[in-house]
């Protein structure tokens, strides 16, 4: 009898079906010698410091290095502790019985390093010592699976994955525990979190902002001059910037009194774009942030269940490229998107027998490769499942399609001794490009047509202007551009040689991303405006407190994220890193408890209800401390957090300023006023309206 353990109930169900498991057990499905059954995620955890006997923040007892770790079966909230996981401990008891049932095991969680650590962690905590094989498959289709179960993999051969897993769980443990527990006690009131990738993530999103903030903007102005030839109108702008508008003003005035400006050179270059290469997971969280506008959590969640449905291949992958003995499969792809509407024109587009190989690269394919369709057509699709199979599709079809070469020319005039400068572009050969015939980036300045022009000749200036500009400053991050940060961390270190070391290198992994700016959203230290990422006032309280520190280097846990990729190809030693990882933690939690950090003046004000008692102001509510009245206030109303300033509004003056984009039950944006009512309810005030109860 053999024992086969998936992620997930949905995945066990495909896996039981062919290996001829059809009879229903209790949380498993047994049949033909095979129990499949199914972990339901993290079933077993790094046991939290409660579980050593240490109960609350005591500075005595840090930095925290357990040895060994202990593991526990998942736990939840209730009330103020945390309790195991009801749904956890019956699905552990089922797989103990079984493994208890089988001779060996077929490992059949997601091929990954979170994947491989959620069957580890579960077979540690059981103590088996069954001998056990891995299911290593990139696609859930029938095919897929056949095929790897008929090519299983000695566990062992991924041990070197196991350990990375189980190093960044306990790296995460340990700086996240002392870390938080250390300047959750020097800031003497409330609990703050920090983490290994949250922190430099935190530290990104807030170095930008007061980037951005405390930007100057200057105006500065530019003249722009219009002409026609061979009735095509076209216009150029001066390489002279002035500072002052007199200034401006007086050159336009002279250079439309010569009312000729003179062609002085002619640049023309041909210019080759390759395709796009195929999506990894950030790449797709980054193009649906863009284009769709979801967040790189929801794009995840979109591709996992188009995975778990069998129209996509596995997700959450690092690269961009496929191996040589997928090459063959691609042709079946493309047809196979004939019979998809929104595709079929597109697919129509690619020339066959002259498919682009730039996709294919061994050695560029990690655990999985590039994110791609398969042959099962696609039906009852959700309306952003569809969006974002359709952007895989497309993306798959552009990367086989050939190089889009353009024409560009730079031309200089000169207008008395001022030189101005146009440009323009042919496309010669449109390429990858014409698969959603866009033929050129969304980010990029707009391209005139020009007519035929040379050195020499002389052109009419038809109208001339003054424009004002201003400077930009860095602009905020998106989700989309927090990803791309977050990717590329390596190019942010100043040092030179470090940065070459770390070319390429990210903080975080495509698997981890995601997850990581949610914990930001539900730590209350970023939030959204429009579609730009901004801290709280109490995420900027931490950037600032910790900005300077070892925590926030973003280079360091880039660092890290290479130092684990070697432990998982088996390059370097797992004990080694955790003994650093212990070393770091301790230096952090000292400097970290070394810290004066100055307490925000909280305003003195007065329960609304029993008129007689100071309220206690905290994080999440504003409260009267006398149990006989327990006047509550959530900060937290209908999705944006009301402010220090505006509890002391509502309270003082009985009204608070508009607060904009709050969200209704049905997901509607609104904007209101809060009021307080004589009897201490408070209630919404709509501009033209009356009092809706809160």
């Amino acid at each position: 009898m053999k024992a086969v353990i998936a992620e997930k109930p949905s995945v066990a169900r495909e896996i039981a079906a062919l290996l001829g498991a059809t009879e229903k057990r209790d949380g498993y499905l047994a049949g033909n010698g095979y129990q499949v059954t199914w972990a339901l995620g993290h079933l077993v955890g790094l046991a939290m410091p409660e579980d050593y006997g240490l109960s609350g923040f005591q500075k005595e007892v840090l930095p925290i290095l357990p040895n060994p770790f202990l593991l526990t079966v998942r736990k939840v909230k209730k009330d103020k502790t945390y309790v195991p996981d009801g749904g956890a401990v019956k699905q552990l008891k089922i797989i103990e019985q079984v493994v208890k049932n089988c001779d060996s095991i077929i490992v059949a969680t997601d091929a990954g390093r979170e994947g491989e650590l959620i069957f580890r962690y579960i077979y540690e905590y059981l103590k088996c010592n069954k001998p056990f094989q891995r299911l290593w498959i990139s696609s859930l289709t029938e095919k897929a699976i056949k095929q790897g179960l008929g090519n299983l993999k000695p566990g062992s051969d991924f041990d070197g994955l196991y350990q990375a897993g189980q190093g960044r769980s306990r790296a995460d443990w340990l700086v996240g525990i002392n870390a938080s527990q250390a300047l959750s006690i020097a800031a003497g009131c409330g609990v703050y979190s920090l983490g290994r990738v949250q922190t430099p993530t935190l530290a990104l999103i807030c170095k930008r902002y007061l980037e951005n903030k405390n930007f100057t903007v200057k105006k500065y102005y530019q003249i722009e001059l219009e002409h026609r030839k061979e009735f095509i109108d076209f216009k150029s702008l001066s390489k002279t910037k002035w500072e002052e508008k007199k200034l401006a003003d007086d050159t336009l005035k002279s250079i439309l009194r010569s009312g000729i400006a003179t062609v002085t050179a002619v640049e023309t270059k041909t210019v080759t774009e390759p395709p796009p290469l195929l999506f990894d997971l950030t790449g797709l969280q980054k193009e649906a942030n863009k284009k769709l506008g979801f967040s790189a959590e929801e794009t995840l969640n979109i591709a996992q269940s188009l995975y778990e449905k069998k129209f996509i291949t596995y997700p959450r992958t690092g690269s961009k490229y496929i191996p040589e003995d997928m090459w063959a499969e691609i042709p079946a792809l493309v047809r196979a998107l004939d019979a998809k509407p929104s595709c079929k024109e597109a697919a129509g587009k690619v020339k066959w027998g002259r498919f682009n190989k730039r996709i294919v690269n061994d050695v560029k394919v990690t655990d999985h490769h590039a994110l791609l369709i398969t042959e099962k057509a696609p039906s009852a699709l959700s309306a952003k499942e569809d969006a974002i199979y359709d952007m895989i599709a497309l993306r798959l079809l552009e990367a086989i399609s050939h190089n889009c070469s353009k024409e560009t020319t730079d031309i200089t005039l000169l207008a008395l001794h001022y030189d101005f400068v146009l440009k323009g572009n042919k496309i010669s050969e449109a390429g990858w490009r014409s698969i959603r015939g866009n033929f050129t980036d969304e980010d990029s300045e707009p391209i005139q047509d020009l007519p035929e022009l040379k050195a020499s000749d002389e052109l009419k200036i038809k109208e001339a202007s003054v424009l004002e500009k201003k400077t930009k400053p860095p602009v905020l991050y998106t989700e989309a551009g927090l990803l791309s940060a977050m990717e590329n961390a390596g190019k942010e270190i100043e040092n030179e040689d470090e940065r070459k070391a770390l070319q390429g290198i990210g903080i975080g992994t495509p698997a981890t991303r995601a997850a990581i700016i949610e914990t930001l959203f539900k730590r209350d230290y970023i939030q959204r405006e429009k579609k730009s990422l901004i801290p709280t006032e109490k995420g900027l309280g931490v950037y600032q407190s910790v900005k300077d520190k070892r925590i926030a280097d973003v280079a360091m846990t880039a660092e890290w994220e290479m130092v684990l990729q070697k432990i998982e190809n088996n390059e370097t030693d797992a004990t080694a890193f955790h003994k650093d990882m212990e070393a770091y933690a301790t230096s952090i939690t000292q400097e970290l408890l070394e810290m004066f950090i100055a307490k925000e003046k909280q305003p003195e004000l007065t329960c609304p209800k029993c008129k007689s008692h100071q309220l206690l102001i905290w994080d999440k509510v504003a409260k009267c401390p006398y149990e006989a009245c327990n006047w509550l206030l959530f900060r937290n109303v209908c999705g944006v957090k009301l402010s220090t300033a505006e509890v002391e509004n509502l309270v003082r003056k009985n009204k608070t300023s508009l607060i904009k984009g709050m969200k209704s039950k049905a997901g509607k944006k609104f904007d209101a006023y809060i009021v307080m009512k004589v009897n201490g309810e408070t209630a919404f005030e709509f501009e033209n309206t009356t009092y809706k109860k809160k």
